[in-house]
């Protein structure tokens, strides 16, 4: 299950894709895509996939309402340029894939609640917790290319 790509306000889908970039002019034009570190329409996008492995089936309906809150926040946080959210509840195995105007940006969420709290209160259940950051060009962010980089990111090994 992939919960939809995009924004509370503007979801982008194929036919939108070129949309991510005006999402950042958007944002740009509310104050927040220009950030600490520069970040605005037409610059590199700040992008985040994690990978979540559940110990125990028995954490997953609980993971799962948590994860949804937590992707409903990020939808409405100032910098986000998009989000999204895959559940594979039998293989216990839950992923994000986020780009934001940048690492500001991405690190204020982290540290809003509710995702503070949440991240505090799963931890104990995640097997393994894989999380890679890298940055793309905001015009390509699409969900297709992100989550084929992400999951060869997620895959490869890091020394």
């Amino acid at each position: 299950m992939d919960l939809p790509w995009g924004t509370a306000g503007r979801p982008v889908t194929a036919s939108t894709a070129d949309s991510a970039v005006d999402g950042a002019a958007d944002t740009a034009a509310d104050g927040a895509a220009a950030g600490a570190d520069g970040a605005a329409a037409g610059a590199e996008a700040y992008v985040m996939a994690s990978k979540f492995e559940l110990t125990s089936g028995w954490r997953t309906p609980a993971f799962l309402a948590l994860a949804i809150r937590a992707w409903r926040q990020a939808r409405r946080s100032s910098g986000v340029l998009g989000v999204t959210l895959r559940a594979q509840p039998l293989r216990l195995s839950y992923w994000t894939l986020s780009a934001w105007t940048g690492k500001d940006a991405l690190d204020a969420f982290a540290r809003a609640e509710p995702h503070r709290t949440i991240m505090r209160r799963v931890r104990p259940w995640a097997k393994t917790a894989t999380f890679r950051f890298w940055t793309a060009d905001a015009a390509q962010l699409t969900p297709d290319r992100l989550w084929a980089e992400a999951e060869r990111r997620i895959s490869a090994r890091q020394d």
